[in-house]
């Protein structure tokens, strides 16, 4: 069935030039194709620098570009300073969750349950013992990730993450299960539980394998449920989600939820988990992109 869309014509921005570009890409094509089935013209950019032209009449944006040139707010800047519509958080607002050194602040300034964490500079230690989580602070899809289970890996594990950037995010390892919580506007989505076969939720059981369950919804009770919806729309408000988005999190064997991060672009691929959550609430794919595209206004 096609769903009426109030543009005719926009531009969706895919690709990018950081790690997470293949993603993008595919995400872009999924999102394209849906508003071209909802009826809407749609020219795609595959973006790789600030240099970009849109084609002439597009009236709204939709970005779809993961990570650095997406999420960092550079795009977003070009886009307000050429007062074109677009969709997502503002320009000022994207480095708070690509940034996870800001995100982590920033939750801790809110009171919003994270894992104990500290920033490694450039030739310093983690004072943590394993087992624990190193990150690098500006890359997503679980790129640029360590979880390190023996404390004589530590340092193997510092080395390959300083490979994509030289400060390093490390957060003590919380041991349970793996959930995340979708928004489509302000709506708070129903909470997923992943559950990958491998053990831990990496870039291959993302987007590589097919043997990742997702339940959906997650099989908590109505207490822990309004828990993690709660949690996650504190978290979105407070790191300046706009018209979608996601917040993952992990919950120990005790119930207790600690808030990972917020994705402000997060993925529209076959296995990606928002159009998962919608898709639960009766709202399909190509109603999702056509719902999130109407949100897109001038900064």
């Amino acid at each position: 069935m096609m769903v009426a869309c109030k543009f005719s014509h926009v531009a969706v921005l895919k690709g990018g030039s950081g790690s997470e570009r293949e993603v993008s890409l595919r995400s872009g094509t999924a999102v394209a194709e849906a508003l071209r089935a909802a009826g809407v013209s749609v020219s795609e950019l595959d973006v790789q620098d600030l240099g970009f032209k849109l084609p002439e009449g597009v009236e709204a944006v939709f970005p779809v570009l993961h990570g650095e040139m997406g999420e960092d707010g550079l795009v977003q800047h070009r886009l307000e300073e050429l007062g074109i519509p677009y969709v997502g958080s503002r320009s000022w607002e994207m480095p708070r969750s690509l940034d996870k050194e800001i995100t982590h602040a920033l939750l801790q300034v809110a009171d919003v349950p994270m894992a104990d964490w500290e920033m490694i500079e450039p030739g310093g230690k983690v004072n943590f013992e394993a087992p624990l989580v190193l990150k690098a602070p500006r890359q997503g899809s679980s790129i640029g990730l360590e979880i390190v289970f023996a404390q004589e890996d530590v340092p193997g594990a510092l080395e390959a993450v300083r490979k994509f950037d030289p400060r390093i995010l490390a957060e003590k390892f919380v041991d349970g299960t793996e959930c995340t919580v979708g928004f489509l506007g302000d709506r708070v989505l129903p909470v997923i539980q992943i559950v990958p076969q491998s053990g831990n939720y990496d870039y291959e059981a993302k987007y590589l394998r097919n043997d990742t369950q997702y339940l959906c919804p997650a099989p908590y009770d109505a207490a822990q449920t309004e828990k993690l919806q709660s949690m996650a729309l504190k978290a979105y408000k407070t790191l300046g989600g706009r018209h979608m988005g996601r917040v993952d999190f992990r919950v120990d064997p005790a119930g207790n939820p600690f808030v990972l991060e917020l994705n402000t672009i997060p993925g529209f691929t076959a296995t990606s988990l928002l159009p998962k959550a919608a898709a639960a609430v009766g709202i399909d794919f190509q109603t999702l992109c056509v719902r999130i595209l109407d949100q897109a206004e001038v900064v």
